[in-house]
């Protein structure tokens, strides 16, 4: 352990570090994020990044907030970028740290593209992201040899917070699996596109709340009553939407789920 750290790149002042701290677990960080979490400066988190993991920062870690949950009052993105870069000219470390990985669904790209239209130095460590890790939590595999061998990502909503504007029919037809991040608001009208392009009534559909936490939640029915099912069980987001055979293996895996069964039973 100790070899693997003493080849940690440096965290020069005046960079920025844009990291994915994972679906919430604090033991699933990497290495390289943990160390950024002991070394920065100040560290600019976001809302899905839990306790456990920021009471790994250093002694006199600054910790500022810069969250985005749908519905409520939240920076703006440029207020954002404009704090990272405003911090490096400053000279500190700073980790920019987000939900799962920086680059999926985390408007990472955005934040690098304008952190080098500055000059400002940065790296990008990958984090695991909801949609694969959450799942593995859940007892679902993204793959499996006997139900798919192609999996599609994509978001419940838009930049302006709207439906996506993709070809439904090709993507109904064409993918064996399909994980939806941020989905929730928009299932309803998302379950009737795909079946309106001739998805399955009765296939199988998961609904992952807080993945790979204490509060982890699953929720499963089929792709007709999924929507209807998610609103009445009054979970809240975060949460992951997979829709797939692979769905059917989940009672079977759903190691986690008995693991935090047994915990809640031992403290009763």
């Amino acid at each position: 352990m100790k070899d693997i750290t003493r080849k940690m790149p440096a965290f020069e002042p005046g960079s920025v570090w844009l990291v994915g701290a994972g679906p919430g677990d604090a033991g699933l960080l990497t290495l390289y994020a943990y160390e950024a979490l002991h070394q920065a400066d100040v560290l600019v988190y976001d809302a899905l990044v839990g306790k456990d993991i920021l009471a790994l920062t250093g002694p006199d870690t600054i910790l500022e907030y810069a969250g985005k949950r749908g519905g409520k009052p939240s920076p703006k993105q440029t207020d954002i970028t404009e704090r990272l870069i405003a911090l490096a000219k400053e000279g500190k470390k700073v980790l920019r740290l987000k939900g799962g990985d920086p680059y999926i669904f985390g408007r990472g790209g955005e934040e690098a593209l304008t952190l080098a239209a500055h000059g400002v130095p940065f790296r990008v460590i990958p984090g695991i992201s909801s949609g694969v890790g959450g799942l593995a939590f859940a007892g679902i595999p993204l793959t499996h040899r006997e139900t798919n061998s192609a999996v599609t990502f994509l978001t419940g909503h838009d930049a302006t917070g709207e439906v996506p504007n993709m070809n439904w029919e090709h993507l109904a037809k064409g993918s064996p699996v399909i994980v939806l991040y941020m989905a929730v608001k928009h299932l309803a009208t998302i379950t009737r596109h795909l079946i309106g392009f001739g998805r399955a009534k009765d296939e199988p559909v998961a609904v992952v709340f807080k993945a790979t936490t204490e509060e982890q939640k699953v929720l499963v029915s089929d792709l007709e009553h999924i929507a209807e099912k998610t609103e009445q069980s009054g979970l809240k987001p975060p949460a992951l939407v997979v829709i797939g055979e692979v769905v059917q293996y989940q009672e079977t895996l759903d190691w986690y789920g008995r693991f935090l069964a047994g915990q809640q039973a031992a403290e009763d």
